[in-house]
């Protein structure tokens, strides 16, 4: 007869794993405000219209890349974000050309324009953090970039072990 015994990972709680989440949403939330980017869009000197700013700053982290991933990452519709990148390529702050590895693929890369205008972005981003990080001591700077890159890369892992333990939404 098979063991009905209930095996727990002791090595995080269930408290644990909902304050995470929690803060999870917290960090999700305050970065998905149209607010937050207007402040960073103000803070740079720049104009851009809001919808097309993370755009822009994903192009630019993780270039080239295809619409369909950009998209992907931005929860934002294929159709919506391939319109956006025309818009930025109005601009002349990105452009598209085809994939080294599959001809099949466009993708779309920021140019000498955009990396201008994401430098400002950095700029204004540091600012930011550097008033929001003034009274924290540097090892706890250091141990939170540290693991924030640990979580980040475990989820990244295993992401349907992510969605499953609701770590995700």
């Amino acid at each position: 007869m098979p063991s009905m015994i209930n095996v727990q990972n002791t090595h995080i709680e269930s408290h644990q794993i909902r304050e995470l989440h929690e803060a999870m949403i917290g960090i999700v939330t305050l970065m998905n405000r149209p607010q937050r980017d207007e402040q960073m869009v103000r803070e740079a000197g720049i104009a851009l219209d809001r919808a097309l700013f993370p755009l822009l700053v994903g192009i630019e982290r993780r270039g080239p890349i295809g619409i369909v991933e950009l998209a992907d990452g931005t929860g934002r519709d294929y159709s919506t974000v391939s319109r956006q990148v025309t818009k930025l390529e109005s601009l002349e702050l990105v452009e598209r050309r085809q994939s080294a590895t599959d001809k099949r693929v466009n993708e779309v890369v920021v140019t000498l324009k955009g990396r201008a205008m994401t430098d400002k972005i950095d700029a204004a981003r540091e600012n930011i953090a550097r008033s929001i990080f003034k009274n924290w001591e540097q090892h706890d700077i250091n141990e939170l970039i540290r693991l924030m890159r640990r979580f980040a890369d475990a989820v990244n892992e295993e992401p349907e072990a992510a969605g499953n333990a609701g770590i995700t939404r």
